[in-house]
């Protein structure tokens, strides 16, 4: 199979020159062949972008004025709001660049939307206390999750970080996953602070999931 590629390779590529040498497509050489030859330039990947919806500044006004009702009546201190959002962490994520031709508008990129990751709930109280995290692997088996043996795993674990498979083909938060979160993280952190402010159990708190 290699003999064959090399038979039909361009005659450059096989001449060897008075030193021995035979040609070599050097990065410096390739950048300019691409710029002068080819008018092509780095170029950033592209895809549509989110669109909020018409009404988001209504919403967003709604949202706040609940907000500020319920810690106003409630007395919710700043300790027990807590406000979550889920992320996507990519385990190798790239820059998403390639060359295309100068100017170019839409740049697609072949193999960009293959991801392999998993989904982060972070949480931080309106105190500027940041909550254990969740992270969700996809697989429906403790295998799906790092190993014990990992680096640092027993150190995510005794502070009380939640690592835990989808129970599903993907790493997306599901209703399982948030009452786990829920009964291992979030009600255990709201408990805590309560005992340490001296209040009642039946105190009311704030938990603001993704808007």
């Amino acid at each position: 199979m290699l003999g064959a590629i090399l038979t039909q390779a361009p005659d450059i590529l096989m001449k060897k020159f008075a030193d021995g040498s035979t040609f070599r497509a050097s990065d410096s050489f390739m950048r300019r062949w691409l710029h002068d030859s080819m008018r092509w330039s780095r170029r950033k990947a592209t895809q549509a972008a989110q669109k909020k919806p018409l009404d988001w500044e209504p919403q967003c006004e709604k949202s706040a004025l609940r907000k500020a009702h319920l810690i106003k009546e409630e007395d919710v201190p700043p300790e027990l709001w807590v406000n979550s959002d889920q992320t996507q962490a990519v385990y190798a994520p790239g820059d998403k660049m390639t060359w295309a031709e100068t100017g170019s508008k839409q740049v697609p990129v072949i193999g960009a939307e293959e991801k392999r990751a998993i989904t982060i709930l972070v949480s931080v109280a309106s105190d500027g206390a940041v909550l254990p995290m969740q992270a969700i692997y996809s697989g429906k088996t403790d295998r799906s999750r790092p190993s014990k043996n990992a680096p640092k795993f027993k150190d995510l674990i005794d502070a009380g970080f939640l690592l835990q498979e989808s129970g599903t083909t993907t790493y997306w938060s599901n209703i399982q996953t948030m009452k786990d979160f829920v009964n291992k993280i979030l009600a255990p952190y709201f408990n805590k602070i309560k005992a340490e402010l001296n209040l009642l159990p039946l105190q009311k708190s704030l938990w603001t999931i993704d808007v």
